[in-house]
């Protein structure tokens, strides 16, 4: 049986690749400190979850010895660009920190088959070339986006000098069931959904017609299983290679909920971007990913969640 390890565990998107790991009958060994993550989040999960931070080099080398660590998902992180805006220094500490320790560790242990880190589109930047292209030029304009590119680099580094075969994936936009709607880490469809079910005003930044390529949770974690166990390396772009602008995605919302609220614009945000589209015909050839959620089904089944929450 197969040994992994995911960082981050607890959080919306590491608890939904525990559970599929465990549920694919892997030995999934969760580390978290539970400062964003919650343990309600892994209320279907009877793995191993141990809480730990993960910038911690001996803890790290020792959970590696006890469970015989083979695999690892690195999602562990700040994930805001809001938060990383207003206080840049410690979500720079934090995320280049952990993902330091974790990959010195993995060299040290040297037993590791694969890392798997989560990276963001965020590392773009501002540039208008669409869609995105991982050989595209990147330019973070947050902290957090140049912590996640530091993430990348530190993969690609390990993997040629010390032999830890690496991915980095850069998520585009994910949104799905656990995701904290109250949370300011959150994307803009967990608040529009939960402020629609409950009559309250939602809020947009800027116009409305910026445009997002949304990612379906369950995407996200089929890409980082085909990352695990395959022969690539490298970074892909993992996201459903369509974009939809956030007041059609409002209507959307509406339309699936059978609701409507009033609308309120605010100013920009500083650090956001105006328009993102991925390309993922990379993760389609090297990984074999495809986008098999779309993003109006992800809606419904994000409704339905929040719905029975």
């Amino acid at each position: 049986m197969k040994s992994i390890m995911v960082t981050g565990g607890a959080g919306f998107i590491g608890s939904h690749i525990a559970e599929r790991l465990e549920n694919d009958g892997y030995k999934v060994i969760v580390v978290d400190n539970f400062s964003t993550g919650k343990r309600e989040n892994l209320k279907n999960f009877s793995g191993i979850i141990i809480e730990s931070n993960i910038s911690a080099p001996d803890a790290m080398l020792e959970i590696m010895k006890k469970y015989k660590i083979e695999y690892i998902c690195h999602q562990a992180a700040i994930p805001s660009v809001k938060k990383s805006v207003e206080a840049p220094y410690p979500n720079m500490m934090n995320n280049i920190n952990s993902t330091m320790t974790l990959y010195e560790a993995a060299r040290k242990y040297g037993k590791i088959k694969k890392i798997v880190a989560a990276s963001s589109s965020s590392v773009y930047g501002e540039s208008l070339k669409l869609p995105k292209e991982e050989s595209d030029p990147v330019n973070p304009i947050s902290p957090y986006a140049l912590s996640k590119y530091f993430t990348e680099n530190l993969t690609v580094i390990y993997d040629k000098l010390y032999g830890i075969p690496s991915v980095a994936l850069r998520y585009f936009n994910v949104f799905g069931p656990r995701q904290d709607p109250g949370s300011p880490y959150s994307a803009v469809i967990a608040k529009f959904i939960s402020n629609t079910l409950k009559g309250r005003t939602i809020e947009i930044y800027g116009d409305g017609e910026q445009t997002r390529d949304f990612t379906y949770i369950e995407n996200v974690v089929s890409a980082n299983l085909l990352s695990l166990f395959s022969e690539a390396s490298g970074v892909f772009n993992i996201a459903c290679g369509s974009r939809i602008s956030l007041n059609a995605l409002v209507e959307l919302i509406f339309r699936v909920t059978g609701a409507e609220v009033a609308l309120k614009n605010k100013e920009e945000r500083k650090g956001d971007i105006k328009h993102s589209l991925s390309s993922v015909e990379k993760a389609k050839t090297e990984l074999k990913y495809e986008p098999s959620v779309s993003v109006e089904e992800g809606i419904r089944r994000t409704v339905d969640f929040y719905k029975n929450a």
